[in-house]
């Protein structure tokens, strides 16, 4: 039986790194033929992601293999400097490593006895949305180069019309519209509120549009993504200039950070003071690994809650010291909460720091789920059939928030627009928005578990994404 290796890469974030893993899974799961090999790029300052890729490391199956690629000189960011400017620029470095690290699985490759199949043929190399230079590595070695889109369809659908947008636009910059955009993938006409907050910056503006124009240079797109929750956008793909898509979503790591989390006890405490909860009563905020607050709003929405009157798990962390670096717990609720605000809420409330998100997702008490809007945060939120209120912080979320509530009707809104430095949510929002997700708008809790069945229903045999990444399967055993 001929065997088959896949490469892939993606930067160093939890949102990113992830998802090309629990891809790889997914595909070698789908076909014994295949096994995986992961590049890894680090960056400093990410002990937890670090702590996470090692226990991905040490547990993925033996067809996974993971190679850490060399570390390379790199400065720290300025202030100025844009996160996707930032890794794009670390990636760009790497591109030596990469040619070697894959130079030498193909010369394993060659080196074996042609007639004995037991290494692999290497079938193809997976990009992610930010590595998309080393599709230079890719021609350079004669290999088939696909883009994997950890991000829904509808970012994609932007990212592809930026290179048009920028040829039409008046102002050299995004920051400065004042008109709303038709995007092609979005069925409403999008406000300038909603573009990422790395498009509004010069060089992170520059970033996505190199990336945009090198999507088309893939032999095919995956996207994390299911026909039945994205149809508009990813039926605006189906151009002669587009690489073929190939949606094969939900992919979810639903074991999630529980499996690999140094702080087991505190995981298992949070769940104990669930398992006391009546059903669907708690609404759970928490705001992704890069998600925290000033004091002044961490205190509004503590006001909020209260307010709302409804029980509630609240991870809330403490702003990060350094650009680039993740939130840290709080050493001292007290000091950074309303006085009493603790004594008030005990037994319908609690305030913890780190959490397993999905796990705390999938428990039966949870009954609504205050968002960033992370892409994996809103499958996560659907696949457990938990509706969203929209509170979206950095990259693409703000689109995510937008498309939930104005396009799908699957959550419901807090804010859309938010932007770190932005307005503040005062405590009337919070408190609005908390009571229309949790006794309010039936509608979209309805909607929601539709789509919860939808999409258990795409990942099993014959649903749509199985059947999407059979065809993708079949394109790279036969290398047409």
């Amino acid at each position: 039986m001929t065997k088959f290796e896949v490469v892939l890469i993606a930067i160093p974030a939890f949102g990113n790194f992830v998802p090309i893993v629990e891809f790889a899974q997914r595909l070698i799961d789908h076909d014994p033929r295949f096994s995986a090999t992961i590049l890894i790029i680090t960056m400093p300052g990410q002990p937890l992601l670090d702590t996470c890729i090692q226990s991905r490391v040490a547990t993925s199956a033996t067809n996974i293999k993971f190679v850490h690629l060399p570390s390379v000189d790199h400065p720290s960011p300025d202030q100025s400097q844009s996160f996707v400017a930032h890794v794009s620029s670390l990636v760009e470095k790497q591109k030596s490593n990469v040619r070697q690290a894959i130079t030498n699985l193909m010369g394993t490759e060659l080196d074996s006895d042609s007639e004995s199949n037991s290494v692999p043929q290497l079938a193809g190399l997976f990009v992610d949305m930010f590595c998309t230079s080393i599709i230079d590595v890719a021609k350079e070695l004669d290999i088939p180069c696909y883009l994997y889109f950890a991000s829904p369809a509808s970012f994609l659908s932007f990212m592809l019309h930026l290179p048009i947008l920028a040829t039409q636009l008046t102002t050299t910059e995004l920051a400065e519209l004042d008109t709303e955009l038709v995007i092609p993938g979005f069925v409403n006409p999008v406000p300038p509120s909603m573009l990422p907050p790395s498009s509004l910056k010069r060089d992170g503006c520059s970033c996505l549009l190199y990336h945009g124009r090198r999507y088309l240079e893939t032999k095919g797109i995956i996207i994390n993504t299911l026909q039945e929750l994205e149809p508009h956008t990813l039926n605006s793909f189906s151009t002669s200039q587009m690489p073929r898509v190939y949606p094969i979503g939900p992919v979810l790591d639903l074991a999630g950070p529980a499996q690999w989390h140094p702080d087991q006890a505190h995981h298992q405490n949070i769940l104990n003071w669930l398992d006391d909860q009546p059903l669907s009563s708690v609404v759970f905020l928490c705001f992704g690994s890069m998600g925290s607050f000033d004091v002044h709003q961490v205190r509004e929405i503590a006001h909020g809650l209260e307010r709302a009157g409804v029980r509630f798990l609240w991870s809330l962390r403490e702003k990060p010291k350094a650009q680039l670096t993740l939130p840290n717990d709080y050493t001292s609720l007290e000091e950074v909460l309303p006085n009493g605000f603790l004594e008030r809420t005990v037994g319908i409330g609690l305030v913890c720091g780190w959490v397993s998100q999905v796990s705390i997702l999938a428990h039966k008490a949870i009954g609504g789920f205050v968002s960033h809007c992370g892409w994996n945060s809103i499958l996560e939120s659907l696949w457990h059939a938990v509706p969203i209120a929209t509170w979206p912080i950095y990259a693409e979320q703000q689109m995510n928030a937008f498309m939930m509530v104005k396009e799908l009707g699957l959550a419901v809104e807090i804010r859309l627009d938010y932007k770190m430095g932005s307005r503040m949510v005062l405590a009337e929002e919070v408190e609005e928005g908390i009571k229309s997700l949790m006794v309010g708008d039936i509608e979209v809790r309805k909607k929601v578990k539709e789509m919860s069945q939808k999409a258990k229903m795409a990942v099993r045999e014959n649903g749509s994404s199985c059947t999407s990444l059979g065809t993708l399967i079949d394109e790279l055993a036969n290398g047409v």
